[in-house]
């Protein structure tokens, strides 16, 4: 009878798993039940609740756990999407703490206070900047769930959280969701929210900030699609006191305007179109689209200059300048129908001579240019002389200047005297 061979065993020391190896169970409720139970030892002290939070952190794991340490601080306990707290396992225990913004005592001083909690953990761990601003991001998304002093209290901690610098605009993006803009949350939200912030800095800061995210060209999208244009736009922040932002968005779509303008000039200028359909298109942006005579101005000059590559050297430069520019003067007539512009022109040309050095002794020359082709007047030359001018290469200009001048005004004279004896 033939006995089956055993088979070949392992002996030996058997290996443990090392401890970093071993993946360690993710437990976001414990993690909450310990933050709510230090915070509601803290007895409403903010200062304490710094100090807490400071000490657990090098206890608790706050790179994983960034998510609900945030959400517990805006709304008390963890967020479920839809912005409701998701209850507890176990009966008897908090699942939500007093101490966050949306239980904190009303008014914007103690906001303020509330947001030293937040600079203070995020100076003290840097490495939860990024958390803080997705956890902002996903909280204003789930607006439509909280109560309305709730939204009133995250809107206003979130211009504070702004003005300071905490995180940045790109949050906002969430204001922008459908759900929101029609129910009109977006709205009341940005209302509460910019009022804060230009308490806070000033509006050249807001717009900085917005610009710097790209969201100071999307305001609009927060107003329902059938009420997006600029009248209702300005009515809203007007009536809220903020007029700030209404002429933000003003500026913002003016500056859209113009680059639209000199794009359109640069492409017919491309295009080598007529002088006249020029002047027709120039016409129709002052009288039809509303932008003013300076602007185009300065639209036109801006776009005739950038169409050519200048020569380098100064005697050459003034005889280039002079043959492009002749034929845009029809041009340039049609926009400057008032002393404003005309000046606005004048002072364009200066800033472009000074800032183009190579342009520096082709002031004078331009200028006699534009007086000949009646583009600029005698009495804007000799306004802009005697006190209108600007202190960009002063007395280079004014010097280039001073013998026309006195042409003008030795002419003017003699026309005074003729128009005496005459009488």
């Amino acid at each position: 009878m033939s006995q089956k061979a055993e088979k070949p065993t392992l002996s030996g020391t058997r290996l443990k798993t090392r401890k970093r190896d071993e993946k360690e169970k993710n437990d976001p409720t414990a993690f909450r039940d310990s933050i709510i139970a230090g915070l509601s030892e803290c007895g409403g002290d903010l200062e304490q609740v710094s100090r807490f939070l400071d000490k657990e952190g090098s206890k608790l794991d706050y790179r994983r756990y960034a998510e609900v340490l945030f959400d517990i601080l805006f709304a008390g306990g963890i967020l479920a999407p839809g912005g409701f707290i998701v209850e507890g396992t176990e009966f008897g225990k908090p699942v939500r703490s007093d101490i966050c913004v949306f239980r904190w005592g009303d008014g914007l001083e103690q906001l303020r206070n509330f947001y030293t909690v937040f600079y203070k953990l995020i100076r003290r761990y840097k490495y939860l900047e990024k958390a803080f601003e997705d956890d902002l991001k996903k909280i204003l998304m789930f607006q439509k769930g909280f109560q309305a002093s709730e939204r009133e209290k995250l809107a206003t901690i979130t211009g504070i959280i702004l003005a300071n610098g905490l995180c940045t605009p790109r949050i906002l993006q969430s204001l922008f969701e459908d759900h929101l803009v029609k129910e009109g949350i977006s709205l009341d939200f940005a209302a509460i929210m910019f009022s804060t912030w230009l308490k806070e800095k000033d509006i050249n800061a807001i717009c900085a900030a917005l610009k710097k995210q790209q969201i100071d060209s999307r305001l609009m999208e927060m107003f329902p699609v059938n009420k997006r244009n600029q009248d209702t736009f300005d009515a809203f922040f007007r009536e809220r006191g903020l007029g700030a932002i209404a002429d933000m968005q003003t500026a913002q779509i003016a500056s859209k305007a113009k680059k639209e303008a000199q794009r359109g000039l640069a492409d017919m200028i491309k295009d080598e179109s007529s002088v006249p359909d020029m002047i027709e298109y120039v016409t129709d942006l002052i009288e039809k689209q509303g932008m003013s005579e300076t602007e185009v101005t300065i639209s036109i000059w801006n776009t005739i200059m950038a169409a050519v590559e200048w020569n380098k050297k100064e005697d050459l430069v003034a005889e280039q300048a002079l043959k492009h520019l002749k034929q845009y003067c029809p041009l340039l007539k049609a926009s400057t129908r008032s002393g404003k512009s005309e000046l606005a022109l004048m002072l364009k040309v200066q800033e472009f001579c000074y800032e183009n050095m190579n342009f520096l002794k082709s002031f004078q020359k331009i200028i006699m240019l534009l007086y000949k082709t009646e583009v600029i007047s005698e009495d804007v030359i000799l306004k802009w002389f005697k006190d209108s001018h600007s202190a960009k290469g002063k007395s280079v200009f004014l010097e280039q200047m001073k013998k026309f001048v006195e042409w003008l005004q030795s002419a003017e004279e003699e026309s005074d005297e003729d128009e005496k004896g005459d009488n």
